[in-house]
């Protein structure tokens, strides 16, 4: 895969885990969002065991061993273009990897701006709430022109199922589609969670 720069549209705070993951695997992160959420480059602090928990065999960059940096960019997705021409001068070349968590109504226009950010054959995973769709089989990628995975959020925990859907299991759904993208697996939608609580 090219590159070792990888780009998180979210927001502030809302894929930070799996930045963190990112960043400790050797990759440069760039983050635009509206309020500075730092990411630590090399630093243990608690819940870091938890984290390395979350991440999926793969996601380390050949012959790298130290950690990368999280770089923030004071952006907004309500002026896509800005984001883009901000993102772009932070970026060293074309970023090998896209991880968006855009809501609905900016997806399209920043998707489309950041788009000539990325290497030609950089993947893209797709964070998006489940019940935006029907049936999930329908869900067509933002970018069609790059290997996408897509990852539907539904309301409530796999695991619990009285408890809204955490934020733990959002990142390890994340982390494995990113695995899946950096390791050429074909474009794919997957589904976290429930729509709804189950009846008991």
């Amino acid at each position: 895969m090219t590159g070792g720069q990888a780009l998180i549209l979210a927001g502030t705070g809302m894929l930070a885990e799996v930045a963190e993951v990112l960043v400790l695997q050797g990759w440069h992160v760039v983050l635009p969002s509206r309020r500075y959420s730092p990411i630590p480059a090399s630093e243990t602090k608690p819940g870091m065991a938890g984290s390395r928990a979350l991440r999926p065999p793969g996601l380390t960059r050949q012959g790298v061993g130290e950690p990368g940096r999280a770089i923030w960019v004071e952006a907004s997705w309500d002026r896509p273009h800005e984001l883009a021409k901000k993102t772009e001068a932070v970026l060293e070349g074309r970023a090998g990897l896209l991880v968006a968590w855009v809501h609905g109504q900016y997806r399209h226009s920043v998707m489309r701006a950041v788009e000539p950010l990325l290497a030609p054959d950089a993947p893209v995973v797709e964070i998006r709430a489940a019940d935006e769709f029907a049936p999930a089989a329908e869900v067509e990628p933002s970018l069609v022109a790059h290997p996408t995975q897509i990852v539907l959020l539904g309301l409530v925990s796999e695991v619990d199922t009285g408890r809204a859907l955490p934020h733990r299991e959002v990142a390890g759904g994340a982390l494995a589609a990113i695995h899946r993208a950096v390791n050429g697996h074909p474009p794919s939608v997957h589904q976290i969670g429930r729509l709804r609580p189950m009846v008991r």
